[in-house]
């Protein structure tokens, strides 16, 4: 059954986000993910991980001033040096935590840029990173992002990153499929997963429109999950969405695959 990975900076945020980890495993998960690491000291954040018997799956390299709304740098042609620099950085922590993938984030790409400026400096950035990564035991992941939620998106659909992933010509470059982001963009959610399963090693899901648990919108996961598994695929889920109202009053869909998280 899907290996379902509990997403801490969308859930559990009842609590400081140091206490997500016991409320996670509690609830019944085996593995968590989060948009970013660094405000933390690795090893809090490895003790934390040990303490509650916990997987890190999934972070992403860091992505500028996310707080004054950057999501990503990785198509910024002004910004190569401080991209460089977060590649090691993330190395440094994914080690430490045991994380096995992290994803980058292209970013909204410069109004005032052209757009094969930052293709290229994407696939660039995204070729010195790769074999670092791969040197250190880690898989490098690129997301295709919805427009609507993140307007002026890079990566926008499917078919671009495959495009990407050619063009990088790295073995050590996949998609991290979203499923919430790419029913928005694209839809046939089934047949484009079973096309391309062996580039995707993470997924992630919610619900649209709201962004909240499987079962408050127009995603069939009583199909989806079941035919993901089905086709034979081995990696996590993570739970990026917005619960709906409080995290553990939303969980009820989890339970015929949590107990089945190993």
């Amino acid at each position: 059954m899907p290996k379902l990975a509990a997403n801490l900076s969308f859930m559990f945020t009842e609590v400081d986000f140091l206490d997500r980890f016991a409320a996670a495993a509690k609830a019944g998960f085996r593995g968590v993910e989060y948009l970013f690491p660094y405000d933390y000291d690795k090893n809090v954040l490895k003790q934390k991980l040990a303490e509650h018997k916990l997987t890190q799956v999934l972070h992403n390299l860091p992505a500028g001033n996310w707080a004054g709304g950057e999501r990503g740098i990785g198509c910024h042609s002004d910004r190569v040096a401080e991209f460089e620099a977060g590649v090691d950085k993330i190395i440094d922590y994914a080690t430490a935590l045991g994380c096995k993938l992290v994803n980058c984030l292209a970013g909204i790409r410069q109004s005032n840029r052209d757009p094969n400026e930052a293709r290229e400096t994407f696939i660039r950035n995204l070729q010195f990173a790769a074999p670092r990564l791969k040197a250190a035991g880690i898989k490098l992941l690129i997301e295709a992002i919805n427009t609507r939620d993140i307007p002026g998106f890079f990566l926008t659909n499917t078919a671009q990153a495959l495009d990407i992933i050619k063009a990088v010509g790295s073995d050590n470059l996949f998609v991290q499929y979203d499923i919430y982001h790419m029913q928005i963009m694209e839809g046939d959610l089934a047949p484009t997963i079973e096309k391309h399963l062996k580039l995707i090693p993470h997924m992630q899901l919610a619900d649209t429109p709201g962004r909240h648990e499987p079962g408050t919108g127009e995603i069939n996961f009583d199909f989806l999950l079941p035919f993901i598994d089905r086709i034979g695929y081995q990696g996590w889920i993570g739970c990026e969405y917005k619960p709906a109202g409080k995290t553990v009053d939303g969980l009820g869909w989890t339970k015929p695959y949590l107990q089945q998280t190993v």
